[in-house]
């Protein structure tokens, strides 16, 4: 994903990227934000995430270290902070090509969900998003339960978690020579 070189309009250092969706939401936002996390600051992993905006809704995103877009890539943004985190402004007609590739776009709740887990926001942002944003059709499919839902739902995956868990604090406390 190629984005025309914006104009910086604010950059700091953030520990949750909820931050960056409630400027951009706040300031009406046009233009994008790019979140490098600490793993790509201190470890040289690849990759930093990118969020588009027009009139501070989130429209698409991208990882460049995993070349993932879309909701993918929220999974690969959503990475331990801080992040440094750097807003440009665009012009829209700058953003035009790019929001219209569905494969790129999210629903505009979804990164306040996936990357913020702030509900409150979501709610915002779902308010002010036009009826014609670009993944108004992949919102109907929104109503799908997240990762995290759905292995939470997975009764039997939690159980085998718990039992290993079990198993090894078992074989630790015998390595230690605690008694019961």
């Amino acid at each position: 994903m190629k984005l025309p070189q914006g104009r910086l309009v604010r950059q700091r250092v953030v520990s949750d990227p909820g931050t960056a969706l409630a400027s951009a939401l706040e300031t009406e936002l046009t233009g994008y934000a790019r979140l490098e996390s600490q793993d790509a600051l201190l470890l040289d992993a690849d990759g930093v995430g990118v969020l588009t905006f027009e009139d501070g809704v989130p429209t698409v995103a991208y990882h460049t270290g995993t070349d993932s877009a879309g909701e993918d890539a929220l999974t690969d943004i959503a990475v331990a902070g801080p992040y440094r985190l750097q807003l440009y402004e665009l012009a829209a007609e700058s953003l035009a090509e790019i929001h219209a590739t569905e494969e790129l776009c999210v629903p505009p709740e979804t990164p306040a969900q996936r990357l913020a887990g702030d509900p409150s926001l979501a709610e915002r942002t779902r308010e002010v998003a036009p009826e014609t944003h670009p993944s108004a059709d992949a919102a109907e499919t929104a109503d799908e339960p997240s990762a995290v839902e759905a292995f939470l739902d997975d009764e039997e995956k939690i159980r085998a978690i718990q039992e290993r868990a079990r198993a090894e604090a078992k074989e630790r406390a015998t390595e230690w020579e605690f008694t019961q």
